[in-house]
């Protein structure tokens, strides 16, 4: 869950704008290309949405994180206006929210990765 949460943070606010409160990801920026960059930008929502599969999300959360990212992609296609859709809606946060959660409410939330050993070698 962390890693799909560093991902979702890199893609939707990774850096700040200037003299700005506005944060921009990777997704704003490779959706700038213009007709294929919201293409590539399913690429990582893909993964988020399988990784949300394996980690036991259920059809309807599914259907509803799928939802925003169709709903990102179609605005996004729009010139300009999807660019500013994208800095504002920030669809891989909202799908990782989404499932944070459905796995909280489910007692499901993957818990804290356990502490390395001390003595450097992996626990078995």
């Amino acid at each position: 869950m962390e890693r799909l949460d560093r991902l979702a943070t890199r893609l939707d606010s990774a850096f700040r704008i200037p003299f700005t409160g506005i944060r921009i990801g990777y997704d704003g920026l490779i959706g700038l290309i213009p007709g294929v960059g919201d293409t590539l930008a399913l690429a990582p929502a893909a993964y988020i949405l399988l990784s949300a599969r394996r980690l036991g999300a259920s059809t309807p959360v599914l259907l509803r994180m799928t939802g925003t990212y169709a709903l990102d992609y179609a605005v996004g296609l729009v010139p300009v206006l999807g660019d500013v859709f994208d800095i504002g809606f920030k669809a891989n946060r909202r799908s990782i929210a989404t499932l944070r959660q459905h796995l909280h409410e489910k007692g499901r939330a993957p818990t804290a990765a356990p502490a390395p050993s001390q003595s450097g070698i992996a626990d078995v």
